[in-house]
């Protein structure tokens, strides 16, 4: 499972590279004209019409969230957040790497209400793009590092789902949540009498994502609610766990063809026509500084105050120069930033203005590579020491 986040953090590298070599020459009018392309579903009165950026955001990356999902109540139940005393470092490392990006994006742009609204782009940890990042540096890396990333990027991804759902909403349609609400019902059934069949699962979660479609709820919801009522066991067939099985078949389909077409559609910043004015922008500068600077800032500081106030310990086989690292490593926050990102500015026209995206890339890379240097120079003779890996910790990274 390590090695196929890694490897997709590598092909989101790639598949970023292309999007910007795209925007940036003569193929730029073809590459706008694709994500514009409208792509029209229309059964009866019921009529779904976006554009092929948006059928990718609202419905590419449902399945993304599903796949969050499944991945975080497994966690819950079986992997490492089941340990209660595995939740308290990573928890409160979550907690300060979400409020001080925040915090330093609305100093830079506390004057302005027109982009307020970003403040939690920069708030969340891309886990595929961390992990691809600590496979370049071997065994030299401790597995307590790399289970501390996964397990704070777990609850990186608990925030940003309850931001998107508190704080993205559209205007609510009441008839359409009454729809959704029937269909949570029918999951709540069939998860009580530990129904298997997937198909029934995915067809109420079809019906579930078009009624958030229509509610003004963001559709991506539909994913995370969908997962959290697939079974964990199957009474009918012991041994077989419905849920890990979905987990499986779902992994490398999200690895290496949703998110690396995410990150296409999402990243193509045109760089010849940014202006200074553009780039200096407090959103982009907010969102750059929140993810290279906020990030390693908030985790660092909070988890090393509780563990020197001994509410924590610091996990065997870090030093205070790893937790340093991953801390800035943290500060990639590719995916989830890219995806608030389209939340809180797609459908303004204030991408005239400026592009946060640029903060978010640049963001991103300095943090990966001062992350990189850090955990490299910090652990130069640890090349030929390999820890033991248990099975549980093997699966949960």
């Amino acid at each position: 499972m390590r090695r196929l986040e890694s490897a997709s953090g590598i092909l989101l590298m790639l598949a970023t590279a292309l999007a910007m070599v795209f925007a940036n020459s003569y193929l730029e009018p073809f590459y706008h004209y694709l994500l514009a392309l409208p792509i029209q579903i229309q059964i009866a009165a019921l009529d779904i019409n976006k554009p092929l950026l948006l059928w990718i955001n609202d419905g590419l990356m449902t399945v993304f969230f599903f796949l969050v999902g499944l991945e975080l109540k497994r966690e819950f139940f079986e992997g490492e957040l089941s340990n209660r005393r595995n939740l308290i470092l990573p928890g409160v490392g979550a907690i300060g790497g979400m409020a001080i990006p925040a915090l330093i994006y609305l100093v830079f742009n506390s004057d302005d209400p027109s982009t307020l609204h970003g403040w939690a782009v920069p708030v969340a940890t891309d886990i595929a793009f961390t992990l691809g990042v600590l496979t370049l540096l071997g065994t030299r890396v401790p597995i307590s590092i790399k289970v501390f990333l996964t397990s704070l990027a777990i609850m990186d991804d608990i925030g940003a789902i309850l931001i998107i759902a508190l704080f993205y909403t559209a205007e609510i349609s009441v008839t359409a949540l009454l729809v959704a609400a029937g269909c949570v019902l029918v999951l709540f059934v069939l998860n009580n009498k530990h129904w298997n069949s997937h198909s029934s699962y995915i067809l109420i979660g079809t019906v579930l994502w078009i009624a958030l479609v229509k509610s003004g709820v963001h559709a991506t919801l539909a994913g995370v609610i969908m997962a959290i009522f697939i079974p964990m066991r199957s009474r009918t067939v012991p041994g077989i766990s419905p849920l890990k099985v979905l987990e499986n078949d779902l992994h490398a389909v999200v690895a290496f063809v949703i998110l690396p077409i995410f990150a296409f559609a999402n990243s193509g910043v045109i760089l010849s026509g940014i202006t200074i004015e553009q780039a200096l922008h407090g959103v982009p500068v907010g969102v750059a500084l929140g993810l290279f600077l906020g990030k390693q800032i908030g985790i660092f500081a909070l988890c090393g105050l509780f563990i020197k106030l001994k509410v924590a310990a610091l996990p065997k086989g870090m030093t205070w120069t790893g937790l340093y690292g991953a801390s800035v490593l943290c500060g990639i926050g590719f995916t989830m930033s890219l995806f608030i990102g389209s939340l809180a500015f797609g459908d303004t026209e204030l991408h005239d203005m400026f592009d946060e995206r640029l903060g978010i890339i640049v963001g991103s890379l300095l943090s990966g590579v001062t992350g990189y240097a850090v955990l490299r120079y910090s652990m130069p003779h640890a090349e030929n020491k390999v820890e033991p890996v248990d099975k549980e910790v093997e699966q949960a990274v």
